[in-house]
């Protein structure tokens, strides 16, 4: 069923095939409830279109332009944006678990309770996204920069986070629980409000510069099997 909603069209609860989509492409669209499970619908110009509580999963985004998008409690999970643009972007408690994001341009993207379990980042462009309660958990974000970010709620358990750049990054409520942090870089990254549990001792000197609550800094030293008396 289509609708006018605010002079955008509106599609409610539809099963869309790529030529739907494509024939509806001159102009952005809101679509709520549809179904476009393992669509093809790499390389479209989807800029400025809204999917709200849509059914997502295995759809193929790769190439698309979907720069100033807005995805809204989603479900996406082993979806495709490979190389696609994401500028600007806006994605709300989506379900994008095993996801593959690489080599997408993500600059002013917003990723905001949304679940990135497994997803794969590797290689993404872009500067200034937002990362807020998302969980990461095992994703791959090798070589990413969150320079200077300040980093709220965010599971980075198990995740490949080798080469990445967290200088000056402020963490809040989050997890480096058994992550990958080879070659890593935290000079001036303020940590006290991470988990750090499973640290190994080869990895302390990436935390050089670091800045550490006393109990981190115990715990850590326990882990290792330094005694602290006193």
């Amino acid at each position: 069923m289509q609708q006018d909603h605010f002079s955008i069209p509106v599609i409610i609860g539809d099963t869309l095939s790529r030529d739907d989509v494509k024939a509806l492409s001159a102009e952005p669209h809101i679509l709520q409830d549809c179904n476009l499970a393992g669509v093809d619908l790499s390389d479209l110009d989807l800029c400025d279109w809204t999917f709200e509580r849509c059914d997502l999963r295995e759809t193929n985004f790769s190439g698309a332009q979907l720069e100033r998008s807005r995805w809204i409690s989603c479900r996406a999970g082993s979806s495709h944006w490979i190389e696609s643009d994401l500028g600007e972007a806006d994605f709300r408690s989506s379900d994008c678990n095993n996801a593959n994001f690489w080599r997408c341009w993500i600059t002013a993207t917003r990723f905001i309770g949304c679940k990135l379990t497994g997803a794969d980042l590797t290689d993404t462009r872009g500067i200034g996204w937002t990362l807020e309660e998302v969980l990461l958990i095992g994703a791959r974000l090798k070589g990413r920069s969150f320079r200077k970010a300040k980093l709220v709620r965010i599971d980075f358990s198990q995740a490949d986070l080798e080469r990445c750049d967290f200088r000056g990054a402020v963490f809040s409520g989050c997890s480096l629980r058994e992550a990958q942090l080879d070659g890593a870089f935290f000079d001036g990254a303020d940590l006290r409000g991470a988990d750090l549990g499973g640290l190994q001792l080869a990895d302390l000197g990436l935390l050089r510069g670091a800045i550490l609550s006393g109990e981190q800094a115990a715990d850590l030293l326990s882990a290792m099997g330094v005694k602290i008396i006193g």
